[in-house]
């Protein structure tokens, strides 16, 4: 039995991820860094600290990853208030599911304040049940830690619990937590290996009609 779903947000819901790659291309262009992954982001996934981690291991910059972090969010959250947009689907797949019954959570690598602000720019605050970010669990996504810290929160079984994911890292954290996957790449993730989900989907709508809601 099916009692919840989990969702990630950047990539799932809202058509974010290019707005937060331009947002760390400007950033970084500011130290003399060209930061242009053209698809194969090693950060996709990761907590916007831990995605600076990666970068000043790769480039000497100026600032420690934890100011670079506050930088770009002080930066990132007026322009996804502004110009982020919903996914085919949003609202309407969340509230459909929530019609059948279903719990819904958000567990997703960005801080607070940005996926308070995505969710209320989208208007869909109000379906979700619980919203874990990345930065309140020990370890972020590979590790089930977000996805499993949501499930409690919802009082729901892993096991209970489906994830919609769009990252390779995201589908490895939700098998690691014991909760089945449908993955549904964005732009920015197609390429990567989905051998592990349970489902892989080409757009949101798609999940009303697959065969774990049927």
């Amino acid at each position: 039995m099916i009692d919840a779903v989990i969702f990630d947000m950047d990539g799932v819901l809202a058509d974010s991820e290019p707005l937060h790659q331009h947002v760390i291309r400007v950033l970084l262009a500011e130290y003399g860094v060209d930061w242009a992954p053209d698809g194969r982001d090693p950060t996709v996934g990761l907590t916007s600290l831990e995605s600076f981690a990666v970068i000043c291991t790769r480039h000497a910059l100026a600032h420690d990853p934890r100011r670079l972090d506050e930088l770009y969010t002080a930066r990132v959250v007026p322009l996804l208030r502004e110009r982020v947009t919903p996914l085919p689907g949003v609202p309407d797949v969340p509230r459909a599911l929530a019609a059948r019954g279903l719990r819904l959570g958000l567990a997703s690598s960005s801080g607070p304040e940005v996926i308070e602000t995505t969710l209320a720019a989208l208007g869909v605050r109000p379906l979700f049940e619980a919203v874990v970010s990345g930065v309140e669990v020990a370890r972020g996504k590979p590790a089930p830690d977000v996805f499993l810290e949501t499930a409690k929160r919802l009082g729901v079984a892993p096991a209970a619990c489906v994830v919609i994911e769009d990252s390779e890292r995201g589908v490895s954290a939700a098998r690691a937590a014991g909760m089945r996957c449908v993955a549904i790449p964005c732009g920015e993730t197609r390429h990567h290996d989905f051998a592990d989900a349970t489902l892989v989907l080409s757009s949101l709508p798609d999940l009303l009609a697959c065969s774990l809601f049927a």
